[in-house]
């Protein structure tokens, strides 16, 4: 089994996960939008550059997400993706560059669990959580 999130966004799907493969060092694998897609005559030509599907590889984990289609609900609440890393200086990097333009909620520091830890919401309003173990 795998758990992926997959993430929503308000026609900001293309720049975050554009964003998101810089941060992490990943490479998007599919960018669909609902133009190109089988279901393009089914869709208003106002949602046609939105994203229907984006898949980002990251090493071993998936990110996923599309634009929220208007008629569904809004901001999810109570969630954020966290990122486990062994690499503290791979991680305060991973940090700094998902922080820029957005809000530090805990800034990334050692910990009485971590070697480093931090929550941030990006400027796409994604919640992150980045924490780096201590070594064994």
């Amino acid at each position: 089994m795998q758990l992926i999130p997959y993430l929503n966004f308000n026609g900001q799907c293309e720049a975050a996960f554009k964003f998101y493969e810089q941060c992490l060092g990943g490479k998007i694998v599919m960018m669909m939008t609902h133009g190109d897609s089988p279901i393009a005559k089914d869709v208003p030509p106002d949602w046609h550059s939105a994203i229907l599907h984006a898949s980002l590889a990251v090493d071993d984990a998936v990110l996923m997400g599309s634009d929220r289609p208007p008629d569904q609900p809004g901001e999810t609440k109570g969630a954020y993706v966290s990122i486990a890393i062994d690499d503290l200086a791979k991680a305060k990097r991973i940090f700094n560059a998902l922080a820029e333009g957005g809000t530090v909620q805990m800034p990334f520091a050692e910990t009485f669990w971590a070697a480093g830890f931090g929550m941030l919401v990006d400027r796409f309003g994604t919640p992150w959580m980045i924490n780096c173990g201590r070594p064994e």
